[in-house]
């Protein structure tokens, strides 16, 4: 399995009783937006961005008494993925469901959070999961009382993915692989230079969740 060094700062900050700790990149992405389109959502990544995310993804495996904040709601918009009337751009929040954190607190933390401590973490990247699975897999993914899917919840501009460590390292692999792939795809097929991934209603890891399209992209305005 492969390593992967993530510069990040560390945050402790109190809401009454209660201090919180949230983990950020050390250098948030300029080129990553996450933009909600009503129905679904869609976020555009550089391969830099794409490497951080999914980064992320895995601190967040392992990370199950913290908050991962990805700050990128006032970065510039690709061209092609500009957002339409009635869409926003959001940031990102990353939790373990077991934290029970309440989204319509985040502002009030996001507020008193300090520049940080930094810190560098070492996160072991695992291999990619076999495409399919045995019907035993699906069915207890689709357990009712299951927890190994996503859920989201939107306050404060920002959008929360609350799942369980094993949902979070399944599924990081499909990140790194928009930003291992991505550039040579691109490249090779100038005619139609669409590379992505999706978190998609019939894959098995969405519970209260709208779908997620994710998609490479190295065209980026010169401010953006």
């Amino acid at each position: 399995m492969r390593r992967l060094k993530l510069p990040v700062t560390i945050h402790q900050a109190r809401l009454g009783p209660v201090e919180f700790k949230v983990i950020r990149p050390a250098v948030p992405p300029v080129r990553a937006v996450l933009l909600d389109r009503d129905r679904y959502l869609d976020a555009y990544l550089d391969q830099d961005a794409a490497y951080l995310t999914g980064g992320l993804w895995l601190l967040a495996a392992s990370s199950p008494r913290s908050l991962v904040h990805l700050p990128m709601r006032c970065n510039r918009a690709p061209a092609h993925g500009r957002p339409e009337a009635g869409s926003r751009q959001l940031d990102l929040v990353l939790l373990h469901h077991s934290l029970q954190f309440a989204p319509a607190r985040w502002k009030a933390l996001r507020a008193r959070l300090g520049p940080g401590r930094p810190q560098t973490v070492t996160l072991t990247v695992p291999a990619p999961a076999p495409a399919g699975g045995s019907p035993a897999d699906d069915g207890a993914r689709h357990h009712r009382e299951n927890r190994d899917l996503f859920h989201q919840h939107l306050h404060s501009e920002t959008l929360f993915m609350t799942g369980s460590a094993k949902v979070f390292r399944a599924t990081a692999p499909r990140l790194l692989d928009v930003a291992r792939h991505g550039p040579g795809y691109v490249a090779a097929h100038p005619g139609h230079p669409h590379f992505c991934t999706e978190f998609h209603s019939t894959g098995g890891v969405l519970g209260a969740a709208r779908e997620i399209h994710v998609e490479y992209c190295d065209r980026w305005s010169p401010h953006g």
